[in-house]
């Protein structure tokens, strides 16, 4: 069973072939493969390999399934005595990448 943990635009993550994975949004159409080359820890049956930052020939290959917004949260505001209220929503953008391979080095 081999797990990578990888460094997605300031995000770190730790993944394995066949799991799914949400991450901040990202471009591409479903079905688009991506590269994940920022591992920062790669760890096999072998033994683990750690990067200094980065695991050098190591890479994460992924596929985008889909694209979607999380639940809604809520952020109000309030002082108290004041009258003062603020009530607003806001909901998360993100992208559903299946993992298909770690390739270590």
């Amino acid at each position: 069973m081999s797990y990578a943990v990888i460094d997605d635009r300031g995000s770190q993550y730790t993944v394995k072939a066949g799991q799914r994975l949400r991450l901040d949004l990202h471009d591409g159409a479903p079905g688009t493969k991506v590269v994940f080359d920022r591992v920062l820890l790669v760890s096999t049956d072998g033994g683990t390999v750690v990067g200094t930052p980065v695991v050098a020939g190591a890479r994460v290959e992924g596929t985008v399934v889909r694209h979607g917004r999380a639940a809604k949260i809520v952020v109000f505001k309030k002082r108290r005595r004041k009258g003062y209220r603020r009530k607003q929503g806001h909901r998360q953008g993100y992208t559903e990448v299946r993992v298909d391979a770690v390739v270590g080095a």
